[in-house]
Order: structure tokens, then sequence, then C-alpha cells
């Protein structure tokens, strides 16, 4: 049988996540970072669950996705409930599980053509 490496078709995806760092493509990040298939945003300061507001998911919302993965570090730490109701009040999903479960969702859903995007808070 012969195997072929499929490469996505889009410009983004991630190798690996951890509560400390993710790589995405061949990108090393140490901080809290937000992606869509497409976009790629380094610096994201966000450095906890507990400070996370509508302001700081802002720009992801702008991104017009039918979904956000919220990955919250090493473990799932959900944020509060108004900034959940905000989302949902915009039509947009916020689902929240941890970086390494964030991350093979995101590129499943970004294979499938989905509208997503992706938001990990990073502890350094």
């Amino acid at each position: 049988m012969q195997l072929t490496h499929e490469l996505p078709d889009f410009t983004y995806s991630l190798r690996a996540a951890s509560g400390r760092s993710a790589r995405v493509n061949d990108i090393e990040l140490q901080r809290s970072f937000w992606l869509t298939p497409d976009t790629l945003v380094q610096d994201w300061p966000v450095s906890g669950v507990g400070e996370l507001t509508l302001e700081h998911l802002q720009p992801v919302l702008e991104q017009n996705p039918a979904l956000i993965v919220l990955g919250t570090g090493d473990t799932q730490v959900f944020p509060s409930a108004q900034l959940m109701a905000a989302c949902l009040g915009r039509g947009i999903g916020l689902e929240v599980m941890n970086n390494a479960a964030a991350a093979r969702t995101f590129n499943i859903l970004a294979s499938e053509g989905r509208k997503v995007a992706a938001a990990f808070i990073l502890h350094g």
C-alpha cells in the first residue's frame, strides 16, 4: 500500500500544544495566541482565563467564525458566563478545552473547511 502525506489546504496548522507552549507549523510559541486557518496572531495579551474579557476576544470575533475553540492550558477552565453568553449572543459557539484537545479540534474543523478560530492561553 502506498501512503501519501496530505498537506492541509489552509495556512496554519497546530503541530503540538501544551499549557506552556505550542507549535504552529514550524513556529514555536511560548505566549498566548489566537489563529484561524489563514491568520496567526502570536502575541495575545491573556495569561489566564480569569482575566479573559470580551475585549480580549474582540479581534477573534471580528473574524466571524462559526465556532471559537478556547484552549485554557493544561486543564479545562471555563470563562465567565457573561463571556460565553456574549459569544452565543453573536451566534458564535465557544468550546472550552485543554490546549492539547483544542489543537486537535482546531485541525479537524479547519480540515473540514469550517469557519473556526482558536485562542490558546499559555502559561510561561
